[in-house]
């Protein structure tokens, strides 16, 4: 260092090379959330869904018609336990469609576990229809607008399963319609709005909200 010249120490000189160091850290870091905004308002632009995102509601009735069928099993289970039946029996009535009368008798536990599976993968199928009426057009409806709407879909879906279908396409295939005569009306009935009441009760869980972009927007 030359004479006349400014002496730093070397402790100084730390301080000054920590702070600068700070500062381009800090630089970047601000350059590097400016661009994540940048980036995810471009992608934002086919985001959310215009319109109605079918692929979602129908995904969303899979899983809610799920769980519709497990509760409805459930209360199956429970009134055939109270009541000294076998709790499973109408997982073996339903059996006799692809099994015939046997199922009534000689299904075996591995049987009986695969109609339960089959049992939820119906409500599974049955649950699109009801999610993308709900969503669809009902969505921002009461609560009783709602219960009204499912409870016709439930009704309609026994109805057509039982007396339209089954009741026809069951004695061609296997010889009997012992779904339509083996389930008391009054149950099969219940049975379909419990599931739909369920389905209902769980709505929420199924609405859409996009995500993505506020998180983004309220770094900028």
């Amino acid at each position: 260092m030359g004479p006349g010249e400014p002496r730093v120490s070397e402790w100084g000189g730390d301080l000054l090379e920590g702070a600068d160091r700070q500062k381009r850290l800090d630089d970047l870091r601000h350059e590097m959330e400016r661009i994540e905004t940048e980036i995810a308002r471009e992608q934002s632009a086919d985001w959310p869904p215009k319109g109605y995102y079918t692929a979602y509601h129908a995904m969303a009735g899979v899983f809610l018609g799920m769980l519709g069928a497990m509760a409805s099993l459930v209360f199956n289970v429970i009134g055939s336990l109270m009541i000294g039946q076998d709790p499973l029996r109408i997982v073996r009535v339903y059996l006799t469609f692809p099994l015939g009368e046997k199922a009534l008798t000689q299904a075996d536990d591995i049987a009986v576990a695969a109609g339960v599976c089959l049992y939820i993968a119906t409500g599974m199928v049955l649950g699109i229809p009801i999610q993308m009426a709900l969503s669809r057009f009902f969505g921002k409806s009461s609560f009783v607008k709602q219960l009204a709407l499912v409870s016709v879909i439930g009704v309609g879906l026994w109805v057509i399963n039982f007396y339209l279908i089954l009741s026809w396409l069951q004695p061609t295939l296997f010889g009997g319609s012992w779904i339509v005569d083996e389930i008391p009306p009054w149950v099969a009935a219940l049975t379909h709005l419990i599931f739909a009441w369920t389905m209902l009760l769980m709505y929420p869980l199924g609405r859409f909200r996009p995500y993505g972009i506020a998180s983004h927007e309220g770094k900028s």
